[in-house]
């Protein structure tokens, strides 16, 4: 059985496709990106880009090109928090934000450059679109907000805030929702968005990236060389090169590639994981957090037990069930201030397309055994 509950911090399993496209390069296609013209390096390079078109596609965005690969999420949020936010600047985020977002934000706030505050929000951490006009101030110079929360499953409503911010710069951080939940950075009219790929793409470690809709209001966070406009000491003008000093991760991102082409067909359907949640609810020794509304409920919920700690419980479904899965804050201490569940946290169970639902009703049966 597949007894890893634990896809929103990683993905596992992964497509075989994955490991197969990494060796390929590391052991026969080899070379670099980028940097030359004979045939390796234009295989390596095309491959890299039909990368960045995929990634294009499943975003929802025409502007391929201004997808920028970095090494993770955070090092994407880290460039555009950094490169846009100038002194005397104030930032609008949500009560739901992961470190990745809020530890930037206190880094500038306590360098004396930005202030920054949490928009009003629902009990389960939904953004309440009403109450954002009331936040916004003149010297208000971005937004920036998880789609789908990492603690709860929570998913806001892009297109909502955008409306309701106007001309103001969204930043979304898609950590979570690209791969398992609908993204159309076009049609919201998002401005900015952070991606992983090891999570809900099925990719490797070490691959994500930022698009970028507006690069030139972005400052890069790193120098170096780029392969272009080498006669230069300045950084390129044009993305994504001005974003991409140094090597890539290529063998990484050939893995990511072959993610994306290859993604397995769920194993569970929608309501399967519904019925899950439904009857995990039911359980009175539980709380459980998840949306309030499930219409906007990613693959991952988490539990606080009436007694017993998270680490206790999520020890106790290892030991007892082989169920992996994680206890704690979830480098999220904001969601968990706004749920209630500071400082001990809560035990979070995320699922993957490889779920079966005979899976999932060996996890209900858990969590209902070791809550008695």
């Amino acid at each position: 059985m597949n007894l890893y509950f634990d896809n929103c911090a990683t993905s596992f399993p992964k497509p075989s496709a994955v490991a197969e496209a990494m060796s390929k390069h590391l052991n026969e296609i080899g070379g670099t990106y980028g940097r030359s013209a004979y045939p390796r390096i234009l295989q390596s390079s095309r491959l890299v880009e039909e990368c960045r078109d995929q990634l294009a596609a499943k975003m929802g965005t025409s502007e391929a090109g201004k997808i920028v690969f970095t090494a993770n999420a955070t090092t994407a949020l880290n460039l555009m928090i950094q490169g846009i936010c100038k002194k005397g600047g104030h930032v609008l985020t949500s009560a739901m934000e992961h470190n990745a977002i809020a530890r930037p934000l206190e880094h500038l706030r306590q360098q004396g450059l930005i202030e920054w505050e949490l928009l009003e929000s629902a009990p389960d951490g939904r953004i309440l679109i009403e109450k954002i006009a009331s936040k916004i101030r003149p010297n208000t110079i971005l937004v920036a907000v998880c789609h789908m929360s990492n603690v709860n499953g929570m998913a806001q409503s892009p297109g909502e805030i955008k409306k309701a911010i106007g001309e103001i710069p969204l930043l979304i951080d898609a950590s979570q929702s690209l791969g398992q939940h609908p993204v159309e950075v076009d049609q919201w009219g998002v401005d900015f968005l952070a991606f992983t790929g090891h999570k809900s793409l099925l990719g490797p470690t070490g691959t994500g990236g930022a698009f970028l809709r507006y690069p030139e209001m972005v400052e890069p966070l790193l120098f170096g060389g780029t392969g272009s406009g080498s006669d230069s000491l300045s950084m390129p003008a044009f993305a994504p090169d001005r974003f991409e000093a140094g090597t890539p991760n290529i063998t990484g991102i050939h893995g990511l590639n072959a993610a994306l082409k290859n993604r397995p067909e769920p194993q569970h359907s929608r309501a399967d994981f519904l019925d899950l949640l439904k009857d995990v609810k039911q359980d009175a020794h539980y709380q459980v957090r998840c949306a309030e509304d499930l219409t906007n409920q990613g693959k991952l919920f988490s539990v606080v037990h009436h007694s017993l700690s998270g680490s206790a419980l999520a020890q106790r479904f290892y030991e007892e069930y082989g169920i992996e899965c994680r206890a704690g804050l979830h480098c999220a201490p904001l969601a968990h201030r706004h749920l209630g569940s500071f400082p001990n946290g809560d035990c979070r169970f995320s699922l993957s397309p490889y779920h079966t639902p005979e899976e999932l009703n060996y996890l209900a049966k858990a969590i209902h055994d070791v809550g008695k």
